[in-house]
């Protein structure tokens, strides 16, 4: 062994842990995860369960389905091609915002019953799921107000007035064929009866109930909802998607828990927007109608006024006639006239969907660009006829380009009455509403499988979280990077666990007796059972010498027989940065070993708070060594045997309102000297350094202190800070002890070869 690093060590041996700390050291991380499997697999096991049992009362959801072809071309007569030049060329984006407007959504919820909706009340939780599986009522719900499989009625008019619009009003069933509304402020609106009209004025309201199929107190909630709900309710549900480009056919889904509403509601969607649409063409073509009827009038005054002016110049010229060349300049400048025409029509519709820069629109304007051209260049020419033949051109072009325009025109009318009688519009139904036989929600595969990952993934955030959080030492080398000797490392003693476990299970058994009585709660506590099996007692080392905590301890004895030649008296401390870190445990066990070893050893309980060790020799506090401090017992009588020969004890006696001042008297000095001189070693337990001043205060009489740690309990702070808070009392801490160490992955992966050696070591022997 060799001596305790000194202070100005310490800072460098931080570092060197610090850097350890940040490098991720994934064998370790995979050895904290083995060692909480079982912690794991009960987080993972108990979030599976809750994804199951989402699954299991979870409302199934139905989809239904229709698909709808918009064509792109409206009307069905080929020789409507003006009409149908004219029609706006809509997409599919523009067909799905048309079936998703209020307009449609409204109509179509109406004419589905959208606006009444009739909820029964169910038992907490898990009624819903029970009435799906068609559980009848049971006996212990005979006269409750919940509905079970079977339970039913049927509204068929509800009329309020718009203050209840959305709200909720109970229907209470007091009969076979009566019932009463109850308002949400628990006011009764009135008593009604199947197949007659209830009416009220205040509030108003009227409410039609054909039939009852449920026992009395079963009660029913109507909601009469308003446009807005009605039509919120529908869009939420509704979504519609164009299949394939271009392709015009529409696929309208709807989902929902109830597939004949579903079945009802898409197929009212359906029609609406097929006689929406309808009404739409006939509408726009009644207006271009009406628009040319209007105009016909004025093209045939234009006409007759062009005519009127050809007779008279012809007249005053005395029946002037065109030459070849004449007319057939003439002919070419009412089919330029006419091709102009029908390019301006053409654009006004091009101009509203394209801009000026896209090919399509560019080449209409070269092409009329073209034409005018042409034209300016043959009235180029027609300039350069004689003036009889130029009036006489231009008079007959007036008038044919008029005749043109108003036989147009009329054509026009007449088709458009024959698009009026015959309009079918531009969409159909290709399919009509279709529900799935199986829900689509939810799924209860997908659900358990993200649920055992979800559940795989919480457990290891927990495990590696608590782990981070509560970081203790695991290892040797982590002692020494604060500069601690080692002189000891113990393993976690399963049978120590359960005399601690006697200990701690006392004031438990104490409030079970005053409940349960005395012979009860020895049945009932865990000591009682163990009583029973004969398995009463406190020094480990009395009890299974052969333990591997016990042999780690004669490991630590032979140790501390060196070390203790170099101390300036036989008198050692064991004392610890925190409680329940083993203290008690390693200073009885210790001392029982020592005395085996043929010393004559005297241990002192000094944590007159909380003080224990008594009861590892089924002793009592009182007449200890508080009692002796203040007077009250002789040393003789506060020195206890105990059976082993050449161990005696000190209990800590009653507890004092001031054991620090008790420590600091001279009598407990002169105690120790005493005892330093009748016996081979004392070892004095103490309370831990960080919670009070009495280890401090014990320190600087002993001749060795060593401080005990506990595996993953204290973390290297906290030991750190206690070494200092020690040190600054004048109290040289000689080395550690690491106490506790459990047999797991991690512990294996961080400490590895030293504990495998204890336990290769003992089986050794025992072969």
């Amino acid at each position: 062994m060799t001596e305790t690093s000194s202070p100005s060590n310490r800072p460098r041996s931080s570092q060197s842990q610090q850097q350890a700390d940040d490098e991720i050291d994934l064998g370790y991380l995979l050895a904290i995860c083995l060692d909480n499997k079982w912690l794991i697999i009960i987080i993972t096991a108990l979030v599976t369960l809750a994804g199951a049992a989402y699954a299991w009362l979870a409302t199934p959801e139905y989809r239904a389905d229709a698909l709808l072809q918009v064509e792109q071309r409206g009307g069905n007569l080929a020789s409507m091609e003006s009409i149908i030049t004219m029609q706006e060329q809509t997409g599919s984006t523009t067909q799905s915002e048309i079936l998703r407007s209020r307009m449609i959504m409204g109509q179509a919820a109406q004419q589905a019953g959208l606006d009444l909706v009739v909820q029964p009340r169910r038992f907490p939780i898990i009624g819903a799921a029970l009435t799906r599986r068609g559980t009848e009522r049971p006996g212990w719900a005979q006269g409750s107000a919940d509905a079970w499989a079977g339970d039913s009625i049927t509204v068929d008019e509800m009329r309020v007035e718009q203050a209840l619009q959305g709200q909720p009003i109970t229907l209470k069933i007091t009969g076979p064929d009566n019932y009463t509304l109850i308002n949400e402020n628990e006011q009764t609106l009135g008593n009604g009866r199947v197949g007659t009209l209830f009416s009220s004025d205040t509030p108003y309201i009227e409410l039609l109930v054909s039939r009852l199929q449920a026992p009395a107190n079963v009660e029913f909630t109507l909601i009469k909802r308003s446009d807005t709900q009605m039509i919120r309710n529908l869009q939420g549900r509704f979504n519609v998607a164009q299949r394939g480009r271009d392709t015009g056919i529409l696929e309208l889904t709807l989902t929902g828990p109830d597939p004949e509403e579903l079945r009802r509601s898409l197929d009212a969607i359906s029609n609406v927007y097929l006689v929406q649409n309808i009404n739409r063409q006939a509408a726009e073509a009644e207006s271009r109608l009406e628009f040319l009827e209007q105009q016909t009038p004025l093209i045939q005054d234009g006409l007759n006024s062009a005519e009127n002016r050809l007779n008279e110049y012809r007249a005053s010229q005395d029946s002037v006639d065109l030459s070849f060349e004449t007319r057939s300049m003439l002919e070419r400048l009412v089919s330029l006239e006419t091709e102009l025409n029908a390019l301006q029509i053409q654009e006004s519709e091009v101009a509203q969907r394209f801009t000026p820069s896209h090919p399509n629109y560019r080449s209409l304007l070269d092409k009329r660009a073209q034409l005018l051209g042409e034209q300016q260049r043959l009235e180029a020419q027609v300039n350069n006829l004689p003036e009889t033949q130029r009036q006489v051109l231009r008079l007959n072009r007036d008038v044919e380009v008029s005749q043109q325009i108003y036989m147009q025109m009329l054509n026009a009318q007449q088709e458009l009455r024959i698009a009026r009688a015959g309009t079918v519009g531009n969409v159909r139904i290709l399919d009509n509403a279709l529900v799935g036989g199986s829900p689509i929600a939810p799924r209860t595969n997908l659900i358990l499988v993200i649920s055992l990952m979800a559940g795989l993934m919480l457990g290891l955030m927990v495990v590696l979280l608590r782990h981070m959080l509560h970081r203790g030492v695991t290892s040797v080398e982590e002692l020494q990077a604060l500069g601690l000797q080692v002189y000891a490392t113990i393993p976690l003693s399963e049978r120590q666990l359960k005399i601690f476990d006697r200990f701690s299970d006392r004031k438990s058994r104490k409030r079970l007796k005053n409940v349960v009585g005395k012979q009860l709660a020895e049945r009932m506590s865990k000591t009682g059972k163990r009583r029973k099996h004969g398995e009463d007692g406190g020094v480990l080392a009395l009890i299974d010498p052969s333990d591997l905590a016990i042999e780690a301890l004669r490991s630590l004895r032979t140790s501390l027989h060196f070390a203790m030649l170099e101390a300036p008296n036989n008198r050692l401390m064991l004392t610890g940065p925190s409680p329940a870190v083993g203290k008690s445990f390693i200073s009885t066990n210790l001392a029982a070993i020592c005395s085996q070893g043929g010393q004559k050893v005297l241990l002192i309980d000094s944590d007159l708070r909380k003080g224990h060790i008594h009861r590892s020799f089924a002793g009592h506090s009182e007449q200890g060594l508080s009692d002796y401090l203040v007077g009250d017992i002789t040393l003789e009588q506060m020195i206890r045997h105990t059976e082993l020969e050449g161990l005696d004890y000190v209990a800590r006696g009653t507890a004092p309102p001031n054991p620090s001042e008790l420590l600091m008297t001279r009598k407990f000095n002169e105690f120790l000297e005493e005892a330093g001189q009748h016996y081979d070693l004392v070892i004095i337990d103490t309370p831990p350094a960080l919670a009070v001043t009495d280890a401090a205060v014990v320190g600087k009489q002993v001749g060795a202190t060593l401080m005990i740690t506990r595996f993953r309990e204290n973390n290297p702070k906290e030991i750190e800070r206690a070494l200092q808070q020690l040190e600054s009392a004048g109290v040289s801490v000689k080395g550690s002890i690491l106490n506790a160490i459990e047999r797991s992955a991690s512990s294996y992966y961080g400490y590895g070869y030293g504990y495998g050696y204890y336990h290769y070591a003992y089986k050794s022997d025992e072969a």
